[in-house]
């Protein structure tokens, strides 16, 4: 099969660029200023009508994360969660995208087995709350073991083209029993080294910063993101390259 390219996106437009230039899915999401969050509800069903649409029943990755400032959740947090992942699965979705840790850096194991659960079919993606872990081969070993499907991790790098040790790792110790996808600022020239170290999947936003209309005092930055087509285009053909 080679490498899948998933392509992070925050609309419906991001969707529609992905499928155009041949990603494999998307993961779906808002705010990726800060690392993201749950996107709209109106916003996933737009998403996966789009991707039905072109008939990719099993395109739109949801990401679940129900505020920024690490990864440790309370109790009304988990059930916020655990009710956005429910609504992804009755939408349509094909996955959801989640991390959860405790305060000592470790996998929050009893967090991660009711999220699986309430999946239910979907496939789980655990992100990059992996690259702060304590042990990440151990949480990874540890996330396989809960039915986790992938993690999608940097090698605990600020880009993953500098943690290519750390997923060369985590691809010897879990192959056959968790994808490994690295992402992290990862770019179309990086893709034949990430490669060589035998990952799943790569990862990346190919965002383009756009100026809108003024906002005023009250309405943030003026700038955008946009999913830039030529940037998910240059990952496909590098991914092309080493299948």
């Amino acid at each position: 099969m080679g490498i899948a390219v998933e392509i992070a996106v925050q609309d419906v437009t991001g969707v529609r660029v992905a499928l155009a230039e041949g990603a494999d899915r998307v993961e779906l999401c808002s705010a990726l200023g800060m690392g993201g969050l749950t996107p709209s509800a109106a916003l996933l069903r737009a998403a996966v009508a789009e991707a039905r649409s072109a008939g990719r029943n099993a395109y739109v990755h949801v990401l679940v994360r129900p505020r920024g400032g690490g990864f440790v959740y309370d109790a009304d947090e988990l059930r916020t969660t655990l009710g956005d992942v429910r609504f992804a699965r009755e939408t349509g979705a094909a996955g959801v995208v989640i991390g959860a840790l405790t305060e000592a850096g470790a996998v929050d194991g009893d967090a991660v087995r009711s999220i699986v659960a309430e999946a239910g079919p979907l496939e789980v993606t655990f992100h990059r709350a992996i690259d702060i872990a304590t042990d990440p081969v151990g949480l990874a070993e540890e996330l396989a073991a809960l039915g986790v499907t992938r993690v999608l991790t940097s090698g605990g790098a600020a880009r993953s083209i500098d943690g290519v040790a750390g997923l060369r790792s985590l691809v010897e110790r879990l192959h056959g029993r968790l994808q490994i996808m690295a992402g992290g600022g990862v770019r179309a020239d990086d893709i034949q080294a990430l490669s060589r170290t035998g990952i799943d999947a790569v990862h990346l936003s190919a965002r383009d910063t756009v100026l809108g209309a003024p906002s005023g005092p009250g309405g943030g930055d003026a700038a955008y993101d946009i999913t830039d087509p030529s940037a998910v285009r240059a990952a496909v053909v590098a991914v092309a390259r080493v299948r």
